[in-house]
């Protein structure tokens, strides 16, 4: 069996130390960009570009999606608020937390979630801070997805409520323990990406008390249509 050399390539104490780690972006040319399909949500371009000059083209179709907002409601208690709602896709009734596709042009990330957190759990809330953003799937889609922890709630009374339509007149709620929430994961009883995100860091955020949080109103400019 061969050794590696320390610090040689596959050793995993190598290359940046987890303090030190920090995505980055990178710009590349990019020789020719079109739309070859128009959807009702979301769009299919197909990109040619180069890694390095004179390196050879490279074709990739992805969709392109103008991203989304997440809410993990939590009470003076330290519970959390899941919604369960039907997803055609995958053909299951899923656990999520309130969401919504940031498509309003010209809208703040916070004030789309504020919108998305009265819309969809009929909830206000004084106290907006950022849990975590990722990309769902930076091979295939330009989605990006903050996700915010809400607290200070107050309820909308029923007269101003949203109507809610589709999927979503199914939503039904349950305010659960963050730490059951948290098994649930680990167990695989929960799916959808934004609530295990959700669930997990404001897990972490918790034993930091929280102190570790950026406000709600951070620039975002990893989104890609923020740069």
């Amino acid at each position: 069996m061969g050794t590696h050399a320390p610090g040689a390539h596959g050793d995993p104490t190598s290359g940046h130390r987890a303090s030190g780690v920090e995505d980055a972006l990178s710009p590349r040319r990019v020789l020719s960009s079109e739309t070859v399909y128009r959807g009702r949500i979301w769009d299919v371009r197909s990109d040619a570009f180069e890694l390095a000059d004179g390196a050879g083209t490279l074709q990739r179709d992805y969709i392109d999606h103008p991203g989304a907002v997440a809410i993990l409601p939590m009470d003076e208690d330290g519970r959390i608020l899941l919604l369960r709602q039907y997803r055609h896709p995958v053909g299951m009734d899923l656990w999520e937390i309130p969401a919504g596709l940031l498509d309003v042009e010209g809208e703040h990330a916070l004030d789309a979630a504020s919108r998305e957190l009265a819309e969809e759990a009929d909830l206000t809330a004084s106290q907006w801070h950022i849990l975590a953003e990722f990309f769902t799937s930076p091979g295939s889609s330009s989605e990006a997805i903050r996700i915010f922890l809400a607290q200070g709630l107050t309820e909308i009374p029923h007269a101003d409520r949203h109507e809610r339509t589709d999927e979503e007149a199914e939503i039904e709620f349950v305010w659960v323990e963050l730490e059951d929430a948290v098994q649930a994961v680990l167990a695989g009883r929960l799916h959808n990406p934004s609530a295990v995100v959700a669930v997990l860091a404001a897990d972490a955020a918790r034993r930091r008390g929280y102190a570790s949080l950026r406000p709600g109103d951070t620039p975002w400019p990893a989104h890609p249509a923020q740069r």
